[in-house]
C-alpha cells in the first residue's frame, strides 16, 4: 500500500518521519518516547504506561481504533521482546505511525494494540558506552547462585567498547577456523576425524574464579524467556518462576482483559511466517501440547503465503520457530490466539554460503561494509597464563539489525502485511434470511449466520482452551412471544466461509432484534419486521 501525499505531510508535520528527525540511527528511549507521545495525541489513539521496569522504564501500549473499539476484532503487535533486536521496536512504532497517517480506513473494522518495546532496559544497551546484545532487564539476579548477583559478567578486554568473543588456543578445544572465512570459528567435525584447536568464550574474565566465563551477567530476567509456556526452569535469564517481572505481569494482566484480540504479530527471533509451523500428531496429543494443532497449521500456512508474497526479502536461515518460555508460543498455546512471529529482518543468502556468519560477512564485504567485524587481536588474559588469547568477532547488533536507512522499506512492507491480515479477520453476516407466516399468528424466522472470511471465528487451540469467548446469539423476542428456538445460543466455532443455521418461531406482530458475535470476531445486529 502506497503512502498518500497527505499522509506524508501529516507525518512530516508531526515529526514522525526519520527525515524530519534527521535520524541516522535507531532512536534512544527518549526519542522513542517522544514519538509515542505524538502518536498518543491523535484522536484515534490512546497511549498508556502499563508499568515501569526495575530500571524505571515505561512499558507502553498504544490502543488505536475508532468507534466501539472493544467490540471490534483486534490485532496485537509486539516489539522489543528481545532487547538486542532494536529493529523490532522500530517496526512496531512505525506501524503505529503509519496507521495514524496513512491507514485510518483500517480502523473502521479493526482495533490495534501495539506494544512497541517490552525490553526497554535491554534496548538501552544499544546506545550505551559498552555495547553488547543484552536480553535481561535491570533486576538484580544471581544467575550462577553463588550468593553474589552479577559478579561475573562481560569484560571489554581490548577496550573497543564492544563485547565480542575470545578464542583460546587449546588442543582440547572444540573449535577450528572456518575454511570458508578465516574470521569465523566453527565446531570441529569429529565425525571426520577433525581435532579442535581453540576454545571459544564470550569476551570476559573469570572474576569469581569458578572456571566459567560470563555466566553471571550484570543483567536480570529476559522477557522472552520468562513466559508460562514451557518455562525453562533453572536456566539463566528466566528467573525462578514464570511471569515474575513487573513488565511481563503487567502485559499479561492487560491482555487477559482484551477479549477482542484474534491474532498476534510479534517481532521476535521466532518465525512461523517465512516457514509455517508443522503439525505433529503425537506432540499434539500430549498432556502439555507441543505442536500446533492440525487446523491451525493450515491457517498458519495460508498466512505464511500472504507474508512471503508481501515481504520482498526471501527467507534465509529462518528456522527458529520458538524457544522455551518465549512470548510467541505463549500467545498461541496459553492464550489461544493465532500467533505469528517474524524477526522482520535477516541477512540475505549470499552465493550459497551455508554458515550464517560466513554468509553475513561475505554479504557485508560485497557492500564494502568493513565496520561490522572486530579483527582477532591478541590480548593478555589473567585466566590463561602461557596461552594465546585473541579477541574478535562480529560486532553486537550487526547481524540482527539492518542499518537504519533500510528500516523504512522493511516497515512499509510489514505494515502492508499486518493490514492484509486485518482484512481477512473473521466477519459475520446474515445470509438466506426467511421470514414466513405459518398461520395462527405465528412467524418463522430462519437464517444462516455466515463467516465471510478465510479465518475461522476461533483457532483450534482457542476452541480447545475454552478461554476464547464463544459466538453468542441474543434473540430479542420476549419470553411470551418466543414459541420455538433459543433466546440465547452459544456457538463454539464457525469455520472459514462456514455457516450456522438458526431458526425461531415467534408469536404476534412487532419488530424482533438479534445480536450475534463475540468481541474477537465483532458483532452484528439485525432487526426483523414481522
Amino acid at each position: 500500500m502506497k503512502k498518500t501525499l497527505l499522509g506524508c505531510l501529516i507525518a512530516a508535520s508531526m515529526g514522525w518521519s526519520s527525515l524530519a528527525f534527521g535520524q541516522s540511527d535507531y532512536p534512544t528511549l527518549s526519542q522513542l518516547n517522544q514519538r509515542l507521545q505524538r502518536i498518543g495525541s491523535n484522536a484515534s489513539a490512546e497511549l498508556k504506561s502499563l508499568t515501569k521496569t526495575a530500571g524505571g522504564k515505561d512499558i507502553w501500549v498504544l490502543k488505536i481504533g475508532t468507534g466501539n473499539i472493544d467490540e471490534k476484532p483486534a490485532i496485537a503487535v509486539v516489539g522489543g521482546v528481545e532487547g538486542y533486536q532494536v529493529v523490532s521496536v522500530e517496526l512496531a512504532t512505525k506501524f503505529a505511525e503509519s496507521l495514524i497517517s496513512d491507514h485510518a480506513d483500517a480502523l473502521e473494522k479493526t482495533t490495534f494494540y501495539i506494544f512497541p518495546n517490552m525490553s526497554p532496559d535491554a534496548y538501552e544497551q544499544y546506545h550505551a558506552e559498552l555495547k553488547y546484545e543484552r536480553r535481561g532487564n535491570a533486576t538484580s539476579v544471581d544467575h550462577d547462585r553463588d550468593g553474589a548477583p552479577g559478579d561475573n559478567g562481560y569484560s571489554d578486554l581490548n577496550g573497543d567498547g564492544y563485547i565480542t568473543m575470545m578464542r583460546v588456543e587449546d588442543p582440547m578445544g572444540e573449535y577450528v577456523v572456518s575454511k570458508d572465512d578465516e574470521r569465523v570459528m566453527i565446531k570441529a567435525d569429529r565425525s571426520k576425524g577433525e581435532a579442535g584447536k581453540y576454545s571459544l568464550y564470550p569476551e570476559s574474565k573469570d572474576d569469581d574464579q569458578d572456571g566459567k566465563f560470563a555466566e553471571d551477567l550484570k543483567e536480570g530476567i529476559a522477557f522472552n524467556k520468562s513466559m508460562t509456556y514451557k518455562f525453562p526452569v533453572f536456566e539463566p535469564l528466566a528467573g525462578d518462576i514464570p511471569v515474575s517481572q513487573l513488565e511481563s505481569r503487567a502485559l499479561l494482566d492487560y491482555l487477559f482483559e482484551q477479549w477482542n484480540i484474534f491474532a498476534f504479530v510479534t517481532f521476535s527471533p521466532a518465525n512461523n511466517l517465512s516457514s509455517p509451523l508443522k503439525y505433529s500428531a503425537p506432540n499434539a496429543k500430549k498432556r502439555v501440547v507441543t505442536s500446533i494443532l492440525e487446523k491451525d497449521q493450515a491457517l498458519n500456512a495460508m498466512v505464511s503465503g500472504i507474508y512471503n508474497e508481501t515481504i520482498s526479502a526471501k527467507p534465509y536461515m529462518q528456522n527458529n520457530q520458538g524457544t522455551d518460555g518465549d512470548f510467541f508460543q505463549w500467545a498461541y498455546f496459553h492464550f489461544g490466539r493465532l500467533s505469528f512471529g517474524t524477526p522482520g529482518y535477516w541477512t540475505p543468502e549470499f552465493k550459497g554460503k551455508s554458515n550464517e556468519e560466513v554468509n553475513y560477512l561475505a554479504w557485508a564485504d560485497s557492500l564494502g561494509n568493513t565496520e561490522v567485524f572486530v579483527p582477532w587481536t591478541e590480548v593478555s588474559h589473567p585466566d590463561f597464563p602461557g596461552k594465546k588469547v585473541e579477541v574478535g568477532g562480529i560486532k553486537p547488533f550487526a547481524m540482527s539489525n539492518p542499518s537504519y536507512d533500510k528500516v523504512d522499506k522493511i516497515a512499509e512492507e510489514h505494515t502492508d502485511f499486518i493490514l492484509k491480515l486485518a482484512a481477512i479477520q473473521p466477519s459475520l453476516e446474515v445470509q438466506n434470511l426467511k421470514i414466513e407466516s405459518i398461520g395462527n399468528g405465528l412467524t418463522r424466522i430462519s437464517l444462516d449466520l455466515f463467516n465471510n472470511s478465510p479465518l475461522p471465528t476461533h483457532s483450534e487451540m482457542g476452541e480447545r482452551s475454552r478461554w476464547l469467548r464463544k459466538v453468542r446469539i441474543d434473540f430479542g423476542a420476549s419470553e411470551d412471544r418466543l414459541i420455538s428456538g433459543e433466546k440465547i445460543q452459544l456457538i463454539d466455532v464457525i469455520p472459514a466461509f462456514g455457516k450456522e443455521s438458526l431458526s425461531w418461531i415467534v408469536k404476534g406482530k412487532g419488530d424482533v432484534t438479534m445480536k450475534a458475535g463475540a468481541s474477537h470476531v465483532g458483532f452484528i445486529n439485525a432487526t426483523f419486521k414481522l
